[in-house]
């Protein structure tokens, strides 16, 4: 814990503080139906954790805690958007988009999934697997569609007025966040396992 902390004070860490602290004021704006903060909320949610890794890497802003905060931020922004979204679309008055909200527990499941097990792996004094390619494409797939769904999903958008997305093509977006989504929780497994065997490894050595 104590190395955790070690140059901990680092503008990428407050940036992943901020969307943390962001997440609730975004799911109060959206039951709400306040377009404008919901939307610039999710959008800054997006963009920072886009910089704060480019920041972190130009500026020597590496930290362990960093480490643990941006996905922390990423899990827990994608979990409550997944739910939101789930309980909107639940409760469609079409009957397509109604069956079609269950899509959205891949996310909430996987990301909890991710959470619990990351959160176990930090217990036993191992750092949870860094995003590889899957990961960061998955997250920037999903950041996009989700954002535009919030604002111009059919039913739920908070602009529908304004421009609404077909419903079908909607569908096939969300299915393809989710595809790659599974993609990459199956590409956090190689690095998780070659980590639990070396732990099991030296334990034995010990």
């Amino acid at each position: 814990m104590k190395d955790l902390f070690k140059g901990c004070w680092t503008v990428p860490n407050l940036l992943s503080v901020i969307r943390i602290v962001l997440i609730p004021f975004f799911a109060y704006y959206f039951l709400k139906g306040d377009a404008l903060a919901a939307i610039l909320i999710l959008f800054f949610s997006g963009v920072s954790d886009f910089l704060d890794g480019k920041i972190a890497r130009k500026f020597n802003q590496v930290s362990a805690l960093g480490k643990v905060l941006d996905p922390v931020a990423d899990k827990f922004t994608q979990i409550t958007l997944a739910v939101l979204l789930f309980m909107s679309f639940n409760k469609a008055a079409d009957q397509t988009l109604k069956a079609f909200s269950w899509v959205f527990l891949v996310f909430i499941v996987k990301e909890a999934i991710m959470v619990l097990f990351g959160g176990f792996m930090i217990l036993l004094g191992l750092r949870p697997s860094a995003a590889e390619i899957f990961g960061k494409v998955s997250t920037f797939a999903f950041y996009a569609i989700m954002l535009f769904i919030v604002a111009f999903g059919p039913e739920v958008g908070l602009l529908k007025n304004v421009f609404q997305i077909p419903a079908t093509v909607m569908i096939v977006l969300v299915v393809i966040s989710a595809i790659l989504t599974l993609l990459a929780f199956v590409s956090y497994f190689p690095d998780t396992f070659r980590k639990f065997k070396e732990r099991s490894e030296n334990k034995k050595q010990k």
